[in-house]
């Protein structure tokens, strides 16, 4: 065996994971995530981030994942997922229990998502063996397909890559190649505003003026909201959501939101990001935008986006009574 193979992994699990040899196909080549990626905090908030939507989405079949590679590999959660997702009927069991239906039940799933997905084949970073496999890199990038495919606007991680090796099995032995394979691509913000290079600076520069700037912004929301029955105490979680922003616009701006198009009490990611996308399409509509503004963001509670926004408010309606 080759010892370049040895010296690229540092634990057994990793060897585990990998086929014997003799079972092994020549030239074949397989991808594994080295020991040294998988406790990458990018990496762990992409999986958190993806079992979070999961179970979101799938609330009311009472589906709960709790680890990726083990809970999906049979098929079943992907064929929940189709279904709640793409408003799809597949003609496959519910549940299969023997290991070959289990894969049966994979191999129609996978075609039906060769069919949906704009991929082409040399696109694809996954195969039915390596999802049954309980491959994590592949069931990764399934994953994040499916979301970018059925949910665009869900506000994924961005830039999360790993460290892999690339197995390449030869007549002479294992070949091996250690490389970086990103999951998330990366995501462009501009940020050529004024406004936008004070809060970085402020926040970099004077950390310990910001409660001051956080007070003043809490003060005049809580003017506007209060007597909705609202009271804002945290500004770093609770405009998350987008509920409040829009009640603040409407307040502010003189206009009754209606109930239907908005989530009062958002249960899910993509409810909140329905509203931050919203609140951010009235705030640029009504000119009151001076900087560019990302509302993934706003659901990722990112602190400058937050005081961006309201800052344009504030600097607007700030005399405006109650």
């Amino acid at each position: 065996m080759d010892p370049d193979f040895l010296n690229a992994f540092t634990d057994g699990s990793t060897l585990n994971q990998l086929p014997q040899e003799r079972d092994a196909v020549i030239g074949e080549k397989r991808k594994c995530i080295k020991p040294s990626s998988r406790n990458d905090p990018k990496l762990e908030k992409l999986q958190t981030f993806l079992m979070d939507w999961i179970n979101a989405t799938l609330k009311k079949e009472h589906i709960v994942v709790k680890n990726l590679e083990e809970d999906l590999f049979d098929g079943l959660i992907l064929h929940h997922l189709l279904e709640k997702l793409g408003s799809l009927t597949l003609e496959v069991e519910k549940i299969a229990l023997t290991e070959r239906k289990q894969r049966h039940k994979l191999e129609a799933i996978m075609e039906i998502l060769k069919k949906c997905l704009p991929l082409e084949e040399s696109e694809l970073k996954w195969s039915v063996d390596s999802i049954f496999q309980k491959d994590l890199l592949s069931t990764l990038h399934l994953l994040v397909a499916i979301v970018k495919h059925f949910q665009p606007d869900l506000a994924i991680p961005p830039n999360v890559h790993v460290e892999v090796t690339i197995i390449e099995y030869s007549p002479k032995g294992l070949r091996t190649e250690n490389t970086v394979e990103y999951l998330t691509g990366h995501r462009e913000i501009v940020e050529d505003s004024s406004k936008a290079e004070v809060f970085d600076e402020l926040m970099k520069l004077a950390p310990e003026k910001l409660d001051s700037v956080k007070k003043l912004f809490l003060q005049f929301v809580n003017k506007q909201v209060g007597k909705l029955g609202i009271t804002v105490t945290d500004i770093d979680s609770q405009f998350a959501d987008g509920v409040i922003l829009l009640l603040l616009i409407g307040q502010l701006e003189g206009y009754f939101l209606n109930l239907r198009d908005f989530f009062l009490t958002p249960s899910s990611a993509t409810e909140m990001l329905h509203n931050s996308k919203l609140a951010v399409d009235l705030l640029r509509d009504g000119g009151l935008l001076d900087s560019p503004v990302n509302h993934e963001d706003i659901v990722n509670r990112d602190m400058k986006t937050t005081l961006q926004v309201l800052y344009c408010l504030f600097s607007k309606y700030k005399t405006k009574e109650a």
